[in-house]
């Protein structure tokens, strides 16, 4: 599995030549002109690094990358501002909005080589938290007073796609038992409804993890995850 990119840019040739070097660095990128689009397609897509011009119609990079960083499908992702210009108090800003590194203009193939170089271990990490590997193992769930039983369809370091009886509101926060290993210890691990699909199946995101349960957790997936990729 290659990491996913996509790049917002509303001027054309820069945004094709961004993706043109993305994509000679071996990675997946997709290519968006228009922001309002993007800002819709990062509300339900995964990606593991997006680049964003900071001067675009609404919503600019700065609030893009706001409303990236609020979603629960790309709150982890790497984010790259475009931009044109150095001025502090405009950095300020989109660091304030999750920004991790900026890409001057004009674009240049070696500058951006050695960006994707610098950002390599975190896009990584990213793909490897969000690849998904199809798994059915045993899980108890508690929302209050509220218990479902059911079994994940698939798994990652940063969710589950589980299938009950029935599915817990959108928005409900999950306390997780999932059984990993026959006759082990459960994983004890809490999480978020971000989707159903159906009445029986919905996607959780996990939150908060303790250290000692988040290292089981890596320690179960991490084979799996690099036999899948």
């Amino acid at each position: 599995m290659t990491a996913k990119v996509l790049v917002v840019e509303d001027d054309p040739l820069a945004g094709e030549l961004i993706s043109e070097i993305l994509r000679s660095a071996g990675m997946d990128a997709s290519f968006l002109t228009n922001s309002a689009e993007a800002a819709e397609r990062l509300r339900r897509e995964n990606f593991h690094a997006v680049f964003l011009d900071m001067h675009m119609p609404a919503p600019d990079g700065v609030e893009l990358a706001r409303q990236v960083r609020a979603s629960h499908v790309n709150a982890s992702t790497v984010i790259v501002m475009i931009t044109g210009e150095q001025d502090r108090k405009l950095m300020g800003r989109a660091f304030g909005a999750g920004v991790q590194l900026f890409l001057f203009k004009p674009v240049e193939r070696n500058k951006l080589l050695k960006l994707i170089r610098a950002a390599e271990g975190p896009i990584e990490r990213e793909r490897r938290r969000s690849t998904r590997v199809p798994l059915r193992c045993k899980v108890s769930m508690e929302a209050g007073n509220d218990r479902l039983e059911g079994t994940t369809l698939d798994l990652c370091l940063g969710g589950a796609l589980v299938q009950s009886h029935r599915a817990f509101t959108l928005g409900t926060l999950v306390t997780l038992s999932l059984e990993v290993e026959a006759g082990a210890v459960p994983v004890r691990l809490y999480a978020r409804v971000i989707r159903t699909v159906g009445t029986d199946r919905m996607a959780l995101e996990f939150q908060n993890l303790e250290p000692k349960e988040s290292l089981r957790l890596q320690e179960f997936l991490l084979p799996l995850i690099l036999a899948a990729t």
